[in-house]
């Protein structure tokens, strides 16, 4: 079979890695030199224990295993079985944490309250204030700006993939077949537009009512922190974004204790991942009203610094990176990914909104046993 995947971000990646595993000959496209969206302005987190159960824990848990898996393989991904903790300050919080550590799915997480003592055992460089924390084995992380590169070069060395960078694909030429912007025809026996957030041109033909929606976010990443920083870190802000974490107890928190202003102006929670040089990536707002604006706001920024120094004990490195991205979401946010036929021979694989980085190679996994790959 040959399959062509057009969008070099990491869901058409894990696409071209699953065709190439299973025998078949891939040609994949990218309209830039190289991916330039969501797949690298992330976190690069595995991130298991915010999802909702059902499909979307059971798709974030398989990814969790192929990650592992692929990792082994290529070295390069910097694949880490971190795992994550979520410090938490007063009562409320606590509540929150608690109830999520007895979800009847809590040991498939990997989740665990611990004292403020243990979290620091896990994480030595947490040396703030807080009470508790919860703790999730399950997450992990990779580097997102390289990932790609790494897996296209353990692709292109088993002879049957081949990237086309700098190509846009403007029209679907018959049956498993594209035409990009150079007028070269590209035919498989399938093609799958992993297009990310670029929803206009192509993909609007197609589907002129696309249920996704692009959401922006701002990010930053300092200079070396110093020290291993040995988990993810999130907030408590985060249990407000994540569905894993309703409950009454998180009920009451929304009622009775108010986001920061800044926070809940941007829809803020903080995740924190260290890379593997050192730096700490740091984020995320959240905007989903169009027009997006086209610069940075630096309040989002100074609040993330004060939680960030706030769990540390310590002030933030020189920040040396500060970034935009946007992502396609489903409008319907309990489905984890918009996948449908759009011509014969081809398939649109979008929308997987913030779960893009966790779960692509379970999306591919399951895109290539649903079309008998």
């Amino acid at each position: 079979m040959r399959v062509i995947v057009v969008g070099g971000g990491v869901v058409g990646t894990m696409h071209a890695w699953q065709a190439v595993q299973r025998g078949h000959e891939v040609v994949q496209i990218e309209r830039e030199a190289e991916a330039r969206g969501a797949s690298l302005r992330n976190f690069g987190q595995i991130w298991v224990s915010g999802r909702a159960g059902g499909e979307e824990l059971d798709t974030a848990l398989r990814a969790r295993e192929l990650w592992e898996r692929i990792g082994a393989e290529v070295p390069g991904l910097g694949f880490r079985a971190i795992g994550s903790l979520t410090p938490v300050r007063n009562a409320r919080e606590h509540a929150v944490a608690e109830a999520a550590a007895a979800r009847p799915d809590a040991a498939a997480r990997g989740y665990k309250l611990v004292t403020a003592a243990e979290a620091r055992e896990i994480n030595p460089a947490l040396r703030g204030a807080f009470e508790a924390a919860l703790w999730c084995e399950r997450d992990a992380a990779v580097e997102p700006r390289t990932a790609q590169l790494h897996l296209r070069e353990a692709l292109t060395a088993g002879g049957r993939y081949t990237f086309l960078p700098g190509r846009e694909v403007r029209e679907v030429a018959g049956p498993g077949a594209v035409r990009d912007d150079h007028g070269d025809v590209h035919r498989g026996d399938v093609v799958v537009l992993a297009t990310g957030a670029w929803l206009s041109g192509l993909v609007r033909e197609l589907v002129p009512d696309l249920p996704v929606r692009r959401v922006r976010l701002q990010m930053m990443q300092t200079a070396p922190l110093g020290e291993p920083l040995t988990t993810s870190v999130a907030d408590a802000d985060s249990f407000r974004y994540y569905p894993a974490y309703a409950s009454g107890a998180l009920d009451a928190l929304a009622a009775e204790q108010a986001q920061a202003p800044i926070a809940a102006a941007h829809k803020m929670q903080l995740l924190m991942v260290q890379r593997l040089d050192g730096g700490l990536t740091i984020g995320d707002t959240h905007e989903y009203e169009h027009p997006f604006a086209f610069d940075t706001l630096e309040d989002p920024y100074e609040h993330l610094a004060e939680v960030v120094e706030s769990f540390l004990g310590r002030p933030l490195p020189k920040i040396r990176h500060r970034w935009a991205g946007v992502y396609a979401q489903c409008t319907d946010t309990t489905r984890v990914v918009h996948r449908q036929q759009v011509a014969d021979g081809v398939w649109l694989v979008t929308g997987p909104g913030g779960r893009g980085m966790t779960c692509s190679p379970a999306i591919a996994e399951t895109t290539a046993n649903e079309l008998g790959w």
